[in-house]
């Protein structure tokens, strides 16, 4: 029973002691109940605490003969041990010691003070105006543009013989002018891929210029082929000379490098089989052209064969648009007589 007055929370709680083992045949004969006494560990002498006193004096080891007590018979109250508590210093209050393992964090190594480290050797490279541009280009075609990508193989052969022809009347032509006349036949069939995106809209381009991609020591540049459609090889060989040898000196005017409708870009004669390039906005295509790799037919016959890889702008050209494409400029190539290549 809790007297009147009194704090319940401050009264015993009786707890029964331990049974002792015992056999079958004994009885056990029940001990009178007694209120729990607890031992602080040597720091003070042993009190009847009730439990909400216990659980503070344990959870915070606390000395409970260093506490002064104000209840009744001397008792201590959970008042005088938060009291206790605020007004000593935090170093007579310790935590118990916890048996859960505790995890520390070790920094690593500064790897700067190691005998033996050394730091590697590099050197900060100061971008030309040309390579920013290309830089900002590129970042935002890839990240606004949605590419997709076609491939498609084509057999050159034809197109070998008649370089063959060129360069006995002492003209030369290379398969990638070739390459620029196709694609411009094709995209004289189908218009539709001749355009460009802009201000959230379809533009359909009158004329088919190619933009050729070439190498130089600043980076890359696309001098244009205008009206590619209409001129014959051997003036569209002779222009992409002109062009290339004059931006290789940097001596291009800017209408012969911006704009176009179309980009053409080739690695074959760095040996690269096949590869996937970037479009340049506003344009919606640019053609990869691969390396020739010889290869044996369905009659075991030798032909010279070479990838093409379309990437489109797919706002612009969708798949099926872009397959009949291909196929066209496949035609086009296995069949240089075909829609007025000469």
């Amino acid at each position: 029973m809790v007297a009147e007055g009194e704090d319940f929370k401050d009264v015993d709680i009786p707890v029964s002691t331990t049974q002792q083992d015992v056999s079958p045949s004994q009885e056990v004969t029940p001990s009178p109940q007694s209120p729990t006494r607890v031992d602080t560990g040597g720091h003070g002498s042993i009190q009847s605490l009730s439990p909400a006193v216990r659980y503070l004096v344990d959870t915070h080891n606390l000395d409970s003969g260093k506490i002064q007590a104000t209840g009744r018979n001397n008792r201590i109250l959970k008042g005088d041990v938060l009291k206790y508590m605020s007004t000593k210093p935090k170093k007579d209050s310790v935590p118990a010691k916890s048996t859960t393992a505790t995890t520390q964090t070790i920094s690593p190594p500064q790897m700067s003070g190691v005998k033996g480290h050394k730091t590697p050797a590099y050197e900060d490279l100061e971008l030309s105006n040309m390579r920013k541009v290309i830089a900002r280009r590129l970042t935002e075609s890839k990240s606004t543009v949605p590419h997709a990508y076609a491939t498609i193989e084509c057999t050159i052969d034809a197109i070998l013989k008649l370089r063959k022809s060129f360069a006995r009347d002492k003209s030369k032509l290379s398969v990638n002018d070739c390459v620029i006349k196709a694609a411009a036949m094709a995209l004289k069939e189908h218009p539709k891929v001749n355009s460009q995106w802009k201000d959230e809209g379809v533009v359909q381009m009158a004329n088919v210029d190619i933009s050729v991609a070439v190498a130089t020591e600043q980076g890359l540049i696309t001098p244009i082929v205008t009206d590619a459609s209409n001129k014959g090889l051997k003036q569209i060989s002779e222009n992409v000379r002109d062009l290339a040898s004059r931006a290789r000196e940097g001596k291009l005017q800017l209408h012969e490098f911006q704009g176009g409708s179309f980009s053409i870009s080739n690695l074959g004669m760095f040996g690269i089989g096949e590869f996937s390039a970037v479009i340049n906005p506003p344009q919606a295509c640019i053609l990869a052209v691969g390396t020739s790799k010889l290869r044996l037919s369905s009659l075991n016959q030798a032909q010279t064969v070479m990838t093409l890889t379309l990437s489109s702008d797919a706002r612009v050209v969708d798949d099926a648009l872009a397959a009949v494409f291909l196929q066209s400029l496949k035609s086009n190539l296995e069949n240089p007589m075909r829609l007025g290549l000469l």
